[in-house]
């Protein structure tokens, strides 16, 4: 896999390469320094192509993180930690993804927007600040992770294990799957989840 001529920011290093999903992935390399990101030299994350990261910019892949498909990584975000972006999600701004992280779909993140532990964000949703997305973890009869987060038309979406669908859909899931002390925990934490997005909001319009 060759670079671009115009590449001053990172390159493929030969040999050291990662099968993920049925995609060979290779490790990239810094040729220049980032500011409070990498040094030249430092080793970085795992691409499928040269389109997942941007040349430009300050946008970085580290650490064990995987970008590949259609996905990119531009301006000054940063993805780390054991992360996954694929799909045609976008990354962009000054966005951070880490820890075991997953964006896919075609969603965007951007401005501010962090997005790390185990959150899944996927499809339409528009993450643009911390305030947009909620998630928390050790939950319902798995003790695995609740994703809640807005889309672009501004409508709430749940991800819980296999289940993608809006706040009503996963209640009605709920009620009729799990017994009525796991369904009312659920109800809680999508109260909470509703009130920080919606309180986020507000105080973005109030900087507008």
């Amino acid at each position: 896999m060759q670079t671009s001529a115009e590449n001053t920011k990172y390159e493929f290093v030969q040999g050291c390469t990662i099968k993920h999903e049925g995609k060979l992935l290779t490790r990239i390399r810094a040729l220049r320094d980032i500011e409070g990101v990498c040094k030249k030299g430092d080793l970085g994350g795992y691409l499928e192509s040269e389109k997942n990261l941007a040349y430009e910019g300050n946008s970085w892949v580290s650490n064990n993180a995987h970008v590949y498909d259609n996905a990119r990584v531009t301006n000054n975000a940063c993805v780390s930690g054991s992360a996954c972006i694929t799909g045609s999600a976008c990354i962009t701004g000054s966005a951070c993804v880490y820890d075991s992280a997953c964006v896919y779909g075609s969603a965007h993140v951007y401005g501010n927007a962090c997005v790390y532990g185990s959150a899944c964000v996927y499809d339409s949703a528009c993450v643009s600040s911390q305030g947009a997305i909620f998630w928390t973890s050790n939950v319902g009869t798995e003790n695995g992770t609740l994703t809640v987060y807005l889309t672009k038309d501004n409508s709430l979406q749940v991800i819980r294990g296999c289940f993608i669908g809006s706040v009503d859909e996963f209640l009605a899931a709920s009620k009729e799957k799990h017994d009525d002390r796991v369904h009312n925990e659920y109800q809680l934490l999508i109260q909470v989840a509703r009130s920080r997005i919606e309180h986020s909001l507000k105080e973005i319009e109030k900087t507008q």
